[in-house]
């Protein structure tokens, strides 16, 4: 891919990784939607200051670098369509890069001296890393699919999953997380081999 034609949704953009993620794209001229939750918006706002880049969302950029917010909660599949159509509305076309790096990182052992691992918080975990990186993915595909291809691969689009040496190798304490990115790492060859055609 072209990233100065990169149309992107970045999830988890405006820290960690997600915000390396989304700087790149910028600075590379790429135009990038950070979809984060709502508390994460004045960490997105420095980011965009570091950047020298206006979030101004009052017209469509389709050229040049762009970056706007779209407070998302990626486990639900309205405010990430909400997402899908501001990318659209703010630069006048579908996402052709998908980058899912939203996820939670808990430490907590199976059994310990308080008692077993507390399911909500294993649930939780598995829904935004696992879940989460699912349904962005599933969505953003859609939206992929009405570009015209392009190049000899005809490609449409890249979705790129964050996972981790913990899916392989999890340490204590990491069950949940090893088991979402586990989660990640198993649903990304058949998703490849699903989108392909």
């Amino acid at each position: 891919m072209i990233l100065s034609r990169t149309v992107a949704i970045v999830t988890g953009g405006s820290s960690g990784l997600g915000a390396a993620t989304a700087s790149f794209l910028v600075r590379n001229g790429g135009r990038v939607i950070v979809a984060d939750l709502g508390h994460q918006y004045d960490s997105f706002l420095k980011m965009a200051e570091t950047l020298g880049v206006t979030v101004d969302t009052s017209e469509v950029t389709r050229e040049g670098p762009g970056l706007a917010f779209a407070e998302t909660d990626v486990t639900d599949p309205f405010m990430v369509e909400a997402a899908l159509d501001f990318v659209e509305q703010r630069f006048g076309e579908p996402v052709n890069a998908a980058i899912s790096c939203a996820g939670i990182a808990i430490a907590r052992k199976t059994l310990s001296k308080k008692g077993a691992h507390p399911l909500d918080e294993f649930a939780k975990t598995m829904m935004v890393n696992t879940v989460g990186s699912f349904n962005v993915a599933r969505l953003a595909a859609e939206r992929m699919s009405r570009r015209e291809p392009e190049g000899e691969d005809g490609l449409r689009g890249c979705i790129i999953n964050t996972a981790s040496i913990a899916a392989f190798e999890g340490q204590i304490g990491q069950v949940a997380y090893a088991a979402s990115k586990g989660g990640v790492v198993g649903m990304t060859l058949p998703m490849a081999r699903d989108l392909a055609p």
